[in-house]
C-alpha cells in the first residue's frame, strides 16, 4: 500500500481536494492497521506448541483455583457478595482473560525490548506509520487470537466440570466482548508506557517485573476486588488495572446491571483514553532525542 507524503504545493505538487485526501486517508489507514491486526493473528497462531502448552496451563490453574475458591465459599457462603456458582465462573473467566488482556505482560512488549537492544527501534520510528498506532494494532491482533485459543477452550472446559454462572442473553455477551475489547486497550496503554521507559533505560525489565505484581493484584485476577478489605478497596476500584478484569468479568456475571454496566465501560474508557494520551505525550517527549544501543 502507498502511503503519499509531500503532496503540499510547496513540494511541487497540486494541491488535491483536501476532503477526499481526508477520506481516502483515513481509508488507507484503517485499512493498514487492519492488515496489521490480521498479520498479528496469524503469527500468533502459527506457535502451535506454545499455544497448546498454554492452553493446558490455564486450565491446569483454573482448575486449582476452582477447587480452592469451592473450599473457601463453602466456608464463607456469600463472601463478596458472589454465590458459590458465581465465584467460580469468576475463575475461569479470569483465567480467559489473563493472556488475552496480558495482564502478566508481554506481547508488543518483548519485541519492542529486543529492539530496544538491538537498535532497530530506531528504524521503526521512521516508518510511515504511527509508532503507537501500529503497536496498538499488533497487540490488538494478539489478544484477538489468545480470546478464542487461551481464552474459550479453557472455559468450555470449566463449563464440562463446573456448574458456572454464564449468561443466556446475547446482549450480556456482546457488551462483554466490548469490555474485553476496552480493557485491551487500557492494558496496552500501560504496557506501551512501561516500554516507552526503554528510550531512557533500555531495558524495561525491572519496571515491568513491579508492574505484573500490581497487575496481578489490582485487576483481580488473584480475587475479586469487592473482598479487599476498607481503604485497599476503595483505592482497587479507582485504578486502571480495575478496568482489565474486574469490570469484564462482573458485567458477565450480570453484577453490573443497567446503569453500572454503562458507568463500568465509561470508567474503562476514561482509563483507556488516559493512558493512550500519556502514552502519546511520552512517545513525543521521548522521541525528541532518541538513543540506541551502541550510540
Amino acid at each position: 500500500m502507498e502511503i503519499p507524503v509531500g503532496l503540499g504545493p510547496e513540494n511541487g505538487a497540486h494541491a488535491p481536494d483536501t476532503g477526499q485526501l481526508s477520506r481516502d486517508g483515513r481509508w488507507d489507514t484503517g485499512r493498514l492497521y487492519l492488515a496489521i491486526a490480521k498479520g498479528a493473528f496469524r503469527r500468533y497462531s502459527t506457535y502451535r506448541a506454545a499455544t497448546v502448552a498454554g492452553t493446558v496451563t490455564n486450565t491446569v490453574f483454573g482448575f486449582i483455583l476452582a477447587y480452592t475458591f469451592l473450599a473457601l465459599w463453602q466456608a464463607r457462603p456469600g463472601l463478596g457478595g458472589y454465590d458459590t456458582a458465581q465465584a467460580v465462573t469468576y475463575i475461569w473467566i479470569s483465567q480467559s482473560l489473563l493472556v488475552t488482556v496480558a495482564v502478566w505482560g508481554g506481547g508488543f512488549q518483548d519485541e519492542v525490548q529486543d529492539r530496544f537492544r538491538t537498535g532497530d527501534i530506531a528504524i521503526d520510528l521512521y516508518r510511515p506509520v504511527d509508532f503507537q498506532g501500529w503497536w496498538l494494532a499488533t497487540d490488538l491482533g494478539r489478544a484477538a487470537f489468545h480470546l478464542v485459543a487461551r481464552g474459550l477452550l479453557p472455559t468450555l472446559v470449566g463449563a464440562l466440570a463446573f456448574h458456572l454462572r454464564l449468561p443466556t442473553d446475547p446482549l450480556v455477551w456482546a457488551v462483554f466482548l466490548l469490555t474485553v475489547l476496552i480493557a485491551v486497550v487500557a492494558s496496552f496503554g500501560l504496557r506501551f508506557l512501561v516500554s516507552l521507559t526503554g528510550f531512557w533505560l533500555h531495558d524495561s525489565e525491572g519496571i515491568r517485573a513491579v508492574m505484573l505484581v500490581v497487575a496481578m493484584f489490582f485487576s483481580g485476577m488473584l480475587l475479586p476486588i469487592g473482598l479487599f478489605p476498607g481503604r485497599l478497596g476503595e483505592l482497587a476500584h479507582v485504578l486502571p488495572w480495575a478496568a482489565l478484569i474486574q469490570i469484564p468479568t462482573d458485567i458477565l456475571l450480570e453484577r453490573r446491571t443497567g446503569g453500572a454496566v454503562l458507568t463500568g465501560i465509561a470508567f474503562q474508557l476514561v482509563w483507556a483514553l488516559v493512558l493512550l494520551a500519556a502514552g502519546r505525550a511520552a512517545q513525543l517527549l521521548a522521541t525528541r532525542k532518541v538513543v540506541v544501543q551502541g550510540g
